[in-house]
C-alpha cells in the first residue's frame, strides 16, 4: 500500500520564559509519513504534553506534516485527537460528494453505470484520473482546522515554527515548504502517487514528500533544533504474496525508496536525540478506521521512553507560560469584500454564484463555505474544489474558490456490465458505455451518448442545455432533445400460470423534446413532446397464440406510432443507487396522445394515455436497513396487443420471469430487509438481504387491486462494486417455485 504520509507534528512557540530559554536547548520534533500509521503521532504528542516537554520547531512529511502542521497552528494534542476520532474516514477520501448532493442528472446515471470507472477520452486516446482517491474531504477539514492561521504566510510566525516536505515531481528534488497557505502546504506534502493527484503550487507540481525525505531530520536541524525527538512510524515492505499485482509491485517499489531515505536520515541522529518507533504490526497505511489503535500505540511507545526525556521537561509554571505563548491567535471574521473563482479554464462557475450560500458583504461562515464547495464539486467538473480566505493589498478580506478542472475531461467515458444467469437456463449479457461531454459552450451545454451491446442493444443520445434564468429556492431551467433506438426480447404469457406463448422481439425508436426545471439537488420535472415508433415481431409462438392473433386480424408483425405530451418528474434522495441505507425516491410520468397504426392488421388507432408512479423509502439503524417500494402503472384508450407494462424478475415479483405477469395495468408492493455483513476491499461492503413482494396485472384501471394477488420473495447475498451491483440470489414464487440466480448490474 502506498505510504500516505501521516505526520502528527507537535510544534510549539520557540519562546520560553526568560531564564529557561537560555538554560535549555532548542527542541525539534520530526514526524515521518506513513499513511494511517501516522496517526500514531497523535499519541506521542499527548505524552509530550502530559510530561511537559516543549517543542520549539516541527518538521513533517506527508500525513506527518498534516498532524504536525495542525499542532503548529495552535491545536493541542487532545484537540487533534478529538478531530481524528470524529472523522468519517470513509467519506473523507470519497471520490465524489454524497449522492444526495448531486444534481438529478448525475444521480440518474448511477442506475446504468458505476461512477467509479470514469476515464477521459479525446484525440490523444484514453486518459485515466491522476489519483484513485479524492482529497476534497481532507482538504475541507484541513481548511477548517487551520483557519486561525489564515493570515500567517511565514510558517516561522506560527505558534510553533513549522516546515512541510514535498517532492518536485518534475525534478525529483525535495521541496521544503516554509511559507504560503498552510492548508495547501499540508495537502501538497501528502500527494501520494497513484492515490492523490499532485498539486501545482507556485508553478511546481508537488507530490508526496516521502519519496525523497520521509523523516526530515535535516530540515529540523536547519530550523535551529539542537535536540531532536524523531517519530518514525515506518514504511514496512510488503510480503511475497503482495507482489502478484501491478499495484503491489508499484507500492513495494515506492516503499523501498522511502525506507532507504528514512535509514539515511536516522543515521545522522546523535546519542542525545530520541527516536520513537511505535510497533504497528498488523496495521497498514490504509487502516484509517483503526485510528484509536494507532493513537494508543503511539502513546504506549512514547511512554516507554519517558525516562530518556526527563531532562527535557519544564516546571509546571514554565510549561504553562510556554503553552500560553503558543495558543491559537484568532482573528474575528470580517465582512467579505469580494467573492471570486480561480483556477478553472473550462467552466463558468461565476454563472452559478447565485446558488452559493456565501455572498459578497456577508460575514464569513465556515459551514456555508464548505457547503458551497460541495455544490461546486457536485458538478463533477473539478479535480479539486477548495476555498481560501485572502487579503487584498488594500487590506480587505475576501473569499476565493480555488477550482482545478479534471485533466482527463471534458469528455468522459464510463463503462458498465449487465449479466444474469439462473438454473432454468435463462441468461443475458450487456456491455454498456456512456459518453459525457461537459461544457460544449459557455452556457454549460452537455452531450450524453449511451451504447448498450448484447442481449438488449440500445443506442441513445441527449443534448442538454441549462437556461440562464433562475427562480428562488434554487429552481433553474433547462431544455433537452433526445433520441433512442432500443431492441429487447420479451417472454410473453397471456396467462402467467401457463406456458410461454411467444418470444416477442420489440423494437422502439423515440425522439423527445423537453423543457424542465431543476430544484436544487432534490430532483427535476420535465414537460415535452414524445414521438415513439414501435415494432413487435412475435417468434417461437405457440399454436394457440398464433390462432388467437389470426382471429383478431393481427399480422405477423405489428407497427405503430405514439405521439403526445409527456410530463415526467424524478425526486431522489437515496444515499446510494444500489443497497441504499437511507433516503427516498419518487418518480412518475404521464403521457397523453394518439396511437397511430401503419397497417390495418396492427391493432386499433385512437387516443391513448398511460401513467406510472413509483416510490421508495429506506431507513437504517447500525448494520440493519429496511426498505419499502410501491409501484402502479395504468393505461387506457388504444392499446398494443402485447401489454405495455409487466412484472417479474428479481424483486419485481421474484420467482416469475421478467414480464411473465403483464397487462395494461400493474401494481406492486415490496418490503425488504438488508444486513451489512462485512467490509470488503473494492466494494462498499457485503450485504445479506431478503424481500417479499405482492402484485398483479389487470385489464381495466378500475380493477386494480381487485382479486387475489401474486407473491414472490428473494434471499440474496450482494455487494456494490466498481462494475455495479453483484448478486447471488434464491428467488421463489408459489407458481414457479425456487430459482437460483447470479447477476451483475441493474436487477
Amino acid at each position: 500500500m502506498l505510504a500516505l504520509a501521516c505526520v502528527l507534528t507537535g510544534v510549539v512557540g520557540a519562546h520560553s520564559p526568560a531564564g529557561a530559554a537560555e538554560a535549555r536547548q532548542r527542541i525539534g520534533l520530526v514526524l515521518s509519513g506513513g499513511g494511517a500509521r501516522g496517526l500514531a503521532h497523535v499519541g506521542v504528542l499527548k505524552v509530550l504534553e502530559r510530561e511537559r516537554i516543549p517543542v520549539d520547531v516541527i518538521a513533517g512529511t506527508s500525513m506527518g506534516a498534516i498532524v504536525g502542521g495542525l499542532y503548529a497552528s495552535g491545536l493541542s494534542a487532545k484537540e487533534i485527537e478529538t478531530e481524528v476520532i470524529k472523522l468519517d474516514w470513509g467519506n473523507v477520501f470519497a471520490s465524489r460528494v454524497d449522492r444526495t448532493e448531486l444534481s438529478q442528472r448525475r444521480k440518474e446515471q448511477d442506475f446504468e453505470v458505476s461512477p467509479l470507472l470514469e476515464v477521459g477520452v479525446g484525440a490523444d486516446g484514453i486518459k485515466a484520473p491522476l489519483g484513485s482517491l479524492s482529497s476534497r474531504g481532507l482538504e475541507s477539514h484541513l481548511r477548517r482546522l487551520t483557519l486561525s492561521a489564515r493570515q500567517i504566510k511565514d510558517f516561522d510566525a506560527l505558534p510553533t515554527p513549522f516546515r512541510a516536505v514535498a517532492t518536485d515531481m518534475e525534478s525529483g528534488q525535495a521541496v521544503v515548504l516554509r511559507d504560503g497557505d498552510l492548508a495547501t502546504a499540508l495537502r501538497s506534502s501528502m500527494s501520494v502517487p497513484g492515490i492523490f493527484s499532485p498539486l501545482e503550487v507556485r508553478g511546481r507540481i508537488l507530490g508526496d514528500g516521502g519519496l525523497v525525505n520521509n523523516t526530515p531530520v535535516d530540515v529540523a536541524r536547519q530550523m535551529g533544533a539542537q535536540r531532536l525527538i524523531v517519530v518514525n512510524i515506518g514504511t514496512p515492505l510488503g510480503r511475497r504474496e503482495t507482489l502478484s499485482s501491478l499495484m503491489g509491485v508499484t507500492s513495494q517499489m515506492i516503499n523501498i525508496l522511502t525506507e532507504q531515505n528514512v535509514q539515511q536520515s536516522l543515521r545522522t541522529l546523535s546519542p542525545q536525540d530520541i527516536l520513537i518507533a511505535p510497533t504497528l504490526e498488523g496495521l497498514s497505511a490504509a487502516d484509517f478506521d483503526r485510528a484509536r489503535d494507532f493513537m494508543a500505540l503511539g502513546e504506549l511507545q512514547a511512554e516507554a521512553l519517558v525516562l530518556r526525556m526527563q531532562e527535557l521537561k519544564l516546571s509546571e509554571a514554565d510549561y504553562a507560560q510556554w503553552m500560553a505563548q503558543r495558543r491559537q491567535r484568532t482573528t474575528p471574521p470580517a465582512p467579505l469584500s469580494f467573492v471570486r473563482f480561480e483556477g478553472s479554464k473550462l467552466t463558468q462557475p461565476e454563472a452559478r454564484s447565485d446558488i452559493l450560500l456565501t455572498q459578497q458583504g456577508m460575514t464569513f461562515d465556515v459551514a456555508k463555505a464548505e457547503r458551497d464547495v460541495t455544490v461546486l464539486a457536485a458538478s463533477g467538473d473539478y479535480q479539486r474544489a477548495d476555498y481560501r480566505l485572502v487579503r487584498s493589498p488594500e487590506g480587505q478580506e475576501g473569499l476565493v474558490f480555488d477550482l482545478e478542472d479534471k485533466p482527463w475531461g471534458p469528455d468522459y467515458l464510463l463503462m458498465g456490465l449487465d449479466f444474469s444467469a439462473d438454473n432454468r437456463g435463462r441468461s443475458a449479457f450487456n456491455l454498456k458505455l456512456v459518453h459525457n461531454r461537459h461544457w460544449l459552450d459557455r452556457a454549460g451545454t452537455e452531450w450524453r451518448n449511451f451504447l448498450r451491446l448484447g442481449t438488449s442493444p440500445a443506442l441513445g443520445s441527449e443534448l442538454y442545455r441549462p437556461m440562464a434564468w433562475r427562480l428562488p429556492d434554487g429552481l433553474s431551467g433547462f431544455v433537452a432533445a433526445a433520441g433512442l433506438l432500443e431492441r429487447r426480447t420479451l417472454g410473453y404469457h397471456r396467462d402467467p400460470n401457463g406456458p410461454l406463448d411467444a418470444l416477442v422481439e420489440q423494437r422502439t425508436s423515440s425522439i423527445n423534446l423537453d423543457a424542465g426545471v431543476n430544484w436544487r439537488e432534490l430532483g427535476e420535472i420535465r414537460l415535452g413532446w414524445v414521438n415513439e415508433v414501435w415494432r413487435d415481431a412475435p417468434s417461437l409462438s405457440s399454436a394457440d397464440y398464433s390462432l388467437a392473433r389470426a382471429s383478431q386480424g393481427l399480422g405477423e408483425v405489428s407497427r405503430w406510432r405514439e405521439q403526445g405530451w409527456r410530463l415526467k418528474g424524478v425526486f431522489d434522495q437515496l444515499d446510494h443507487a444500489f443497497f441504499p441505507t437511507k433516503g427516498w425516491r419518487v418518480e412518475g410520468s404521464y403521457m397523453q396522445g394518439r396511437r397511430i397504426v401503419d397497417a390495418i392488421d396492427a391493432g386499433p388507432s385512437g387516443h391513448t394515455r398511460h401513467m406510472s408512479l413509483q416510490g421508495q423509502w429506506v431507513h437504517s439503524w447500525g448494520v440493519h436497513a429496511i426498505n419499502g417500494l410501491a409501484r402502479v402503472s395504468l393505461s387506457d384508450g388504444a392499446q398494443p396487443e402485447v401489454p405495455r407494462f409487466g412484472l417479474g424478475g428479481f424483486q419485481q415479483l421474484s420467482g416469475y420471469a421478467p414480464f411473465q405477469v403483464s397487462g395494461p395495468q400493474v401494481a406492486l408492493l415490496r418490503l425488504g430487509y438488508q444486513y451489512r455483513l462485512a467490509d470488503m476491499s473494492l466494494t462498499r461492503g457485503l450485504y445479506l438481504g431478503t424481500s417479499v413482494e405482492a402484485g398483479n396485472a389487470w385489464e381495466r384501471p378500475q380493477d386494480v387491486g381487485q382479486g387475489r394477488k401474486r407473491t414472490g420473495m428473494s434471499l440474496y447475498l450482494g455487494a456494490d462494486t466498481a462494475l455495479g451491483p453483484v448478486y447471488a440470489a434464491i428467488v421463489h414464487s408459489p407458481i414457479v417455485g425456487p430459482t437460483v440466480m447470479l447477476f451483475v448490474g441493474r436487477p
